[in-house]
C-alpha cells in the first residue's frame, strides 16, 4: 500500500471521528448541556460589558470582549462571575443561522434579568446574553436573535496573576478580584494585613467584590481564594504597605 493512500484513509478517518464528535454533541454528551443564546447590540465598549460582577473594565479585567450576560439559573446570584463557558451554536436544531461547528469561550461578566428578551433569562432557562463579538463566533445575525446552544464549563486561561482592585473608604474594604483561572469563580477569599497572624474572611458584597471591615491602611495586604472547584491559593504580600484605593494590583500566582 502506497503512502498516499495511507495518508489519505487517516485524513478521512480523522475526519470521520469528528465529525462523530460533533454529531454526537447534540445528545447532550461530552458534558455538553443545551440553552439558548442571544447578543446584545454592537457596543464593544468594554466599559459596558461588566455589569451585576462590578468588573469596571473587561479588558483591564482580563476577560477581553468574548463575555456574556447569563440568566439567574447561571449566575447564582454572583457566585458564577468569572467563570469560563465553551458555547457552540446547536447546527442541528437550526441550521439556517448556526455556524456549523464553531466554538467561542466566554466568561460571565453579567446577569441577563428576568422578561429580558421575551422571558428567555427566566428561571428555569439556561441562557447567554453575549457580546456580540462571541455571539458571531458561532451563529449569524439573524432578525430573531435567539439561537440554541449546546454549552459546559471549561477551564480558563488567564494572562498574568489574579488582580485586586482596592475600593473602599477608612474602615470598609472593597477588592474586586479579576483575572482569576482554574474554574473562575471565587467561593471565598480572605484577607491579612502586615502583623496580623490570622486571616480574616471576606464576604461577597456584590458580583466579585469582597468586602471587610477592618483598617488595614498602611498595611501590606495578602489574600487568600478558594475558588468553586475548590482549589485554593495564597497570595503574599501582593498589595504594598503605599496602597491607596482606587489602585490594582496584581498577583504572580494564578489558578490553572
Amino acid at each position: 500500500m502506497g503512502l498516499g493512500r495511507i495518508s489519505w484513509g487517516l485524513g478521512c478517518y480523522i475526519f470521520f471521528f469528528a465529525s462523530m464528535i460533533f454529531e454526537g454533541i447534540s445528545g447532550q454528551g461530552n458534558g455538553w448541556l443545551s440553552g439558548h443564546a442571544t447578543f446584545y447590540g454592537g457596543n464593544e465598549n468594554p466599559t459596558t460589558l461588566g455589569g451585576a460582577c462590578g468588573y469596571d473594565n473587561t479588558f483591564h479585567a482580563g476577560f477581553g470582549v468574548h463575555t456574556a450576560a447569563v440568566s439567574g439559573a447561571l449566575f447564582r446570584s454572583g457566585e458564577a462571575c468569572g467563570a469560563c463557558y465553551q458555547v457552540m451554536c446547536d447546527y442541528n436544531m437550526d441550521p439556517k443561522w448556526c455556524l456549523r461547528q464553531r466554538l467561542v469561550t466566554v466568561t460571565a461578566t453579567n446577569f441577563c434579568p428576568q422578561n429580558n428578551n421575551g422571558g428567555w433569562c427566566d428561571p428555569p432557562r439556561q441562557h447567554f446574553d453575549m457580546s456580540m463579538p462571541a455571539f458571531l463566533r458561532i451563529a449569524r445575525q439573524g432578525n430573531e436573535g435567539v439561537v440554541p446552544v449546546l454549552y459546559r464549563r471549561v477551564t480558563c486561561k488567564r494572562r498574568g496573576g489574579v488582580r485586586f482592585t482596592l475600593r473602599g473608604q477608612g474602615n470598609f474594604n472593597m477588592v474586586m478580584i479579576s483575572n482569576v483561572g482554574g474554574s473562575g469563580d471565587v467561593k471565598a477569599a480572605w484577607i491579612k494585613g502586615s502583623k496580623m497572624r490570622t486571616w480574616v474572611a471576606m464576604h461577597r458584597n456584590w458580583g466579585a467584590n469582597w468586602q471587610s471591615s477592618i483598617d488595614l491602611r498602611g498595611r501590606t495586604l495578602s489574600f487568600k481564594l478558594t475558588l468553586v472547584d475548590g482549589k485554593t491559593l495564597e497570595f503574599f504580600n501582593v498589595v504594598p504597605s503605599s496602597w491607596r484605593f482606587g489602585q490594582t494590583f496584581s498577583s504572580k500566582n494564578q489558578f490553572f
